[in-house]
Order: C-alpha cells, then sequence, then structure tokens
C-alpha cells in the first residue's frame, strides 16, 4: 500500500507513529476497517471481504523537506514500513534509507516532472541501484509515473533489460504505450 503525504503536511513524529500503528498488516484486517467506511465511500467502492488471508506490506512517499531528519527512517523501521525512493526532478525530497524488506522506487521523471524520460546514464544509474538492493536480498519494485509524454512504458522497458528481466511483449496490433 502506497501512502503518499502531501506537500504540506510536514514531519511530526507523534502524529506518524499513532498512523503507522493503525496500518492493517493483513487483508483480513484491512477489509475489517473497510467495514467502518462513512457515507463518503459509496458500499461499491469499499472492498469490505476478502477471499484469503494476505500479508499487506506498506511503504510511504513523503513532499515535504521536514522529513529529512534521522526520525523519519528510525520510526518506518520499528514499524516495518518501506520509505519511497521518489525521483520528482528535485521538486521534492528524495530520500533512499531503506527501512523495511521492501524498497519502492517512484520515478516521476528525471529533469520534468510527469513530462522528461531518462538517459542512458541514468537508467543505467538507477539498475546499478536495483540491482544493489536486490542482491542484498531486498524486494525492489520501480514504478515509472514520466507518462506525460509517454516516456514511462521505454523507460521501464530499458530498466528492465538492464536488470536482466525481458520485458512483456505487446500482443499484435497494441500500442507499446500502452504497457506499464
Amino acid at each position: 500500500m502506497l501512502w503518499q503525504l502531501p506537500p504540506t503536511l510536514g514531519f511530526d513524529a507523534d502524529r506518524l507513529a499513532a498512523f503507522l500503528a493503525l496500518l492493517p498488516r493483513t487483508s483480513t484486517r484491512a477489509a475489517e476497517l473497510a467495514q467502518r467506511h462513512d457515507g463518503t465511500v459509496p458500499d461499491d467502492r469499499a472492498l469490505t471481504a476478502t477471499d484469503a488471508e494476505r500479508p499487506l506490506r506498506h511503504v510511504v512517499e513523503v513532499r515535504h523537506d521536514s522529513f529529512r531528519t534521522p526520525d523519519f527512517p528510525a520510526l518506518l523501521r520499528e514499524h516495518g514500513v518501506g520509505l519511497v525512493v521518489a525521483d520528482t526532478a528535485g521538486r521534492w525530497p528524495m530520500l533512499d534509507d531503506v527501512t523495511s524488506d521492501l524498497v519502492y522506487v517512484r520515478l516521476h521523471g528525471a529533469d520534468e516532472l510527469y513530462v522528461s524520460g531518462y538517459t542512458a546514464e541514468a537508467l543505467d544509474h538507477w539498475a546499478a541501484r536495483v540491482l544493489a538492493w536486490r542482491d542484498a536480498g531486498l524486494d525492489v519494485h520501480v514504478y515509472f509515473d514520466n507518462d506525460a509524454k509517454v516516456h514511462a512504458p521505454y523507460d521501464a522497458q530499458a530498466l528492465m533489460r538492464r536488470c536482466g528481466v525481458e520485458p512483456p511483449v505487446a500482443a499484435p496490433g497494441t500500442d507499446a504505450s500502452t504497457l506499464r
């Protein structure tokens, strides 16, 4: 589960600790919590049941500079929650502490948020990081969100190749830009 915090929300250790303590760790617990939804969420939009007990993992993406404190990753580690490594073309902080067994990378654009693609050199850099995390036994997920000019699927495929993973092949007649 990705928890993306707004740029106006600063670091408050007590508030964050209380939030992290409430996070459901299984699909069953999440469904139980969803049953308590109010009228702002229509019944057909609330997932209030699950067909099996599954573990849930959480990651937090921050957008306020006050999270640049050692207390923040320490709090995430205490709760077993991952820290999102977010490349936002310098708009928001990029923190890269490993705080759980899950590393979630969000690549929003190298030079211009949501718009720019990644150069071969930048993809080589990200591939080296992904492979180092993977070789350390971490579960690594990378999401490209630089899709305003359809860079995301091509950058994702190029990164996959650099990491030794063959990208999926588009079905005949399918536009490759729809692959994600």
